[in-house]
């Protein structure tokens, strides 16, 4: 599926919840359904910078496609960048680079955000462009 089919398809499950408590547990689901990140991951080159809350993330390149892990010390956060892996993982630097994270807005998650999750989430997706366009200059 292409970022755009895959942020549809979020943006899709999301509007079945009206209540955002709803939503936030979903955020919870996804964080827990994460694969675990290797504990050698876990280190301070991985860590994104300007989120409150711990979030390490880790990017390989496999037959030309990045492949993304994480993990994060809080639920929510954990949800979303759990979110954000599912959209982008698994496609060309480039494919990264041009895509366009509609679905954070159209799903209302930057306004349903405190300020300081609002900022790691904007910190989340630069460190992710940042990974694709380092691999792209390989």
């Amino acid at each position: 599926m292409t970022i755009n089919e895959l942020q549809d398809e979020v943006i899709g499950e999301f509007s079945d919840f009206t209540d955002w408590m709803d939503k936030y547990q979903m955020l919870i689901d996804l964080g827990n359904e994460l694969e675990e990140l290797d504990p050698k991951y876990k280190t301070e080159q991985n860590l994104i910078e300007g989120c409150q809350s711990r979030v390490w993330l880790q990017c390989d390149m496999e037959d030309g496609k990045l492949v993304f892990t994480a993990d994060s010390d809080a639920l929510i956060t954990k949800g979303i960048i759990a979110l954000l892996i599912r959209v982008i993982s698994g496609h060309t630097p480039q494919e990264i680079i041009d895509s366009d994270l509609y679905f954070i807005d159209r799903i209302g998650l930057r306004q349903h955000l405190s300020p300081t999750r609002s900022n790691g989430l904007l910190s989340m997706v630069k460190q992710i462009k940042s990974y694709a366009i380092a691999f792209s200059l390989k």
